[in-house]
C-alpha cells in the first residue's frame, strides 16, 4: 500500500468512515484496523486508553501511513492530545458536534450519546464547556448498551430485538430529559443504528460526529484505491462475526488477523 490513511476503532464502528473516505478519495489506499480484542474502549479508563493508543500507533506506523484517524470519540477526547507527541504522523480524531446540535435544536436542549468512559470523563465535561455556549443545556448520556448491539451484530441479525432495545433506550432518555430534541451519535458505532433511533423518536435530530473528519484529510495521497482490513480478535468478538457483518453490507475486503 502507498502511504495509506489508517482508520481504526475497537471494532466495526470505524468502517463507516472508511467507506466515506473511499467515496471522497477513490484513489487513496486505506488501512482499516478493527481492534476487536480491545473492545470496548468505553470500559477503559484514561490510563488504559492511553496505553492502547500508544500500542496501536506503533503498529499502524509500520505501514508508513500518510495520516491516522482515531475513529472513536472516547480516545479522541480523552487521550488524543496526549498521544500526539508519540507520533510523527498527522492524527485526526472525531468529536461530538455540540455547537451544531445547539444551533439546530428547537428547544435548546441537546444530548451527547457516547460510551460510558467518555460520558463520565472530565475531558468531555471540559470539551462541552469549551465548545458549547450553553453547557448546562447539554446532557451526557451513556450509550454503551447501544454500542454492544452493533459490535455483536445484533442490529443486523436480530432487527426486532434491536428496535425494541433502542425504543426502550430512547424512551428512558426522553423521560429524564423531556425537552431534548437533538442528540449526537458520539461513538462511531452509533450511526449504524441511526434508522432505529429515528424510528424510536421521529421528532428528534441525530447528528453523526464523524462527518467533519473527511474534510480535514484534504486531497490524500494517490494510490490504487485499495482497502486492506486488519483485525484483532477475542473469544467474544471474532473475525468471522466481523466478516459476516461486512458481507451483510455488501462489503468484501481482505481481512488479516493480527496480534498487537
Amino acid at each position: 500500500m502507498h502511504h495509506p490513511i489508517a482508520v481504526f476503532d475497537a471494532g466495526i464502528g470505524s468502517y463507516a468512515i472508511v467507506a466515506e473516505i473511499h467515496k471522497q478519495l477513490p484513489d487513496q489506499d486505506i488501512l482499516y484496523f478493527a481492534d476487536r480484542a480491545s473492545f470496548p474502549y468505553g470500559n477503559k479508563g484514561q490510563d488504559e486508553l492511553l496505553e492502547v493508543m500508544q500500542r496501536t500507533l506503533r503498529f499502524l506506523e509500520s505501514y508508513a501511513p500518510s495520516a491516522i484517524v482515531v475513529a472513536s470519540n472516547a480516545p479522541s477526547i480523552m487521550v488524543l492530545d496526549s498521544i500526539r507527541k508519540y507520533s510523527a504522523t498527522p492524527l485526526f480524531g472525531v468529536y461530538p458536534p455540540v455547537n451544531e446540535a445547539l444551533t439546530i435544536s428547537r428547544s435548546g436542549k441537546v444530548g451527547i450519546m457516547g460510551v460510558r468512559s467518555l460520558i463520565e470523563s472530565a475531558p468531555l465535561q471540559r470539551f462541552v464547556t469549551q465548545h458549547a455556549s450553553r453547557p448546562h443545556d447539554v446532557a451526557l448520556i451513556n450509550a454503551s448498551p447501544m454500542v454492544e448491539l452493533v459490535e455483536d451484530g445484533t442490529f443486523l441479525f436480530e432487527v426486532e430485538k434491536t428496535q425494541e432495545a433502542v425504543h426502550a433506550f430512547i424512551d428512558n432518555i426522553l423521560h429524564q430529559y423531556p425537552d431534548i430534541d437533538t442528540l449526537t451519535l458520539s461513538s462511531t458505532h452509533l450511526p449504524w443504528l441511526r434508522s432505529f433511533f429515528e424510528a424510536a423518536c421521529p421528532s428528534c435530530r441525530f447528528l453523526d460526529s464523524a462527518e467533519s473528519v473527511i474534510a480535514g484529510l484534504g486531497s490524500g495521497v494517490r494510490g490504487t484505491g485499495r482497502i486492506q482490513g486488519l483485525v484483532t480478535e477475542s473469544e467474544a468478538h471474532d473475525v468471522e462475526t466481523l466478516r459476516r457483518m461486512l458481507k451483510q453490507f455488501g462489503v468484501e475486503i481482505p481481512l488479516e488477523v493480527v496480534e498487537l
